[in-house]
């Protein structure tokens, strides 16, 4: 695979090329998440923004039936070598966020979507940037997933979704509320700023969604599960 950056131990070797998401601490949050889940044999899964895979294939290795979704072929096609290596199987399709999905039902929805808010009102239509940039305010992925992930769970299913504070956790709170969903943050993690937002630091002081000497950012994990 050309633009390859380096393999990664997360419970078994993955490949990450030029251009695809690597994991970082959203990532690692999101797994560390999935693993108190009562994930098994039989549990259908849905990795919404899959990047290498590596959420998919930690729910494939607890005997999940796991479907994954990107949008861009390079994503798709690392997690298919991956899950290949791994000796896994996950279904892994090229589409648009949840629209591969449609009609389908799932007991968990996993997501490390785009998130990070950039000087640009539209999402990039090429470039690794496609992978975290999302609008003025971080939410145009975010608010689609809050919006639609209720019609895809089955009863008592549930979502794990990670992004930064930057883009607003109260705001997806409610939106989760307002699509039938019961939600919740479980986890808060202050990571140093990475080479994305450093880059941005005065514009973003400038918006007001940081001080001029922040150094940091909260993730969260939100969890929000079907009550009717």
């Amino acid at each position: 695979m050309p633009g390859l950056l380096g393999t990664y131990d997360l419970g078994g070797r993955m490949m990450a090329p030029r251009g695809v998401y690597a994991p970082q601490e959203d990532t690692l949050m999101l797994r560390e998440a999935l693993e108190r889940e009562a994930v098994g044999p039989g549990t259908e899964v849905l990795d919404v923004g899959t990047g290498s895979g590596v959420l998919a294939l930690a729910a494939a290795r607890r005997g999940a039936r796991v479907s994954a979704v990107d949008r861009t072929r390079r994503a798709v096609l690392t997690t298919r070598v991956n899950a290949a290596i791994a000796g896994l199987k996950v279904d892994v399709v090229r589409g648009d966020l949840l629209t591969p999905a449609a009609g389908r039902r799932f007991d968990l929805i996993l997501s490390n979507p785009p998130y990070v808010p950039a000087p640009d009102a539209a999402p990039p239509r090429r470039g690794s940037a496609r992978a975290w940039d999302a609008g003025h305010d971080g939410r145009l992925l975010v608010d689609r997933l809050c919006d639609g992930a209720a019609d895809l769970l089955r009863p008592r299913g549930a979502v794990l979704l990670v992004h930064s504070a930057l883009c607003g956790v109260s705001a997806t709170l409610e939106r989760l509320e307002r699509s039938g969903l019961r939600a919740e943050v479980t986890d808060r993690r202050r990571v140093p700023f990475g080479p994305v937002l450093s880059a941005r630091r005065k514009w973003l002081a400038g918006r007001g969604l940081i001080a001029p000497d922040d150094e940091k950012e909260e993730l969260v994990i939100i969890r929000a599960d079907r009550i009717r």
